[in-house]
């Protein structure tokens, strides 16, 4: 959520992920997927350096999802004390050198 300031001074929340675009008709409108439209005291920039900033955040506090050879997540235990493993990881092509082709991803069938 970002803070915004309608035109009569009362501060609001705004989930920011329901932004469709923000205008400039001298007045800063921000308008919603859903068609909302909200008139704020704070210039398009002052939006737009909101909502990026909001996103960092997220970001930020996301995990970190970095393994080792063997799977196991880097920089310690996962959830509970146990490690963190990556199950079930779908086999895809991989990228390659210049010159040489990745073998096609074969599905694994019962008889293998």
């Amino acid at each position: 959520m970002i803070s915004l300031t309608r035109l009569s001074g009362s501060a609001f929340l705004l989930n920011a992920d329901l932004i469709e675009r923000v205008d400039s008709t001298p007045d800063t409108v921000v308008t919603l997927v859903d068609g909302t439209k909200y008139v704020v005291s704070e210039a398009p920039e002052v939006v737009l350096a909101e909502v990026v900033d909001y996103r960092a955040r997220i970001v930020a506090r996301a995990p970190l999802f970095e393994h080792d050879a063997s799977g196991a997540r880097a920089g310690g235990a996962g959830p509970a004390g146990g490690s963190t493993h990556l199950s079930a990881v779908p086999s895809t092509a991989v990228p390659t050198t210049a010159g040489r082709r990745a073998a096609p991803h074969r599905n694994r069938g019962a008889d293998s």
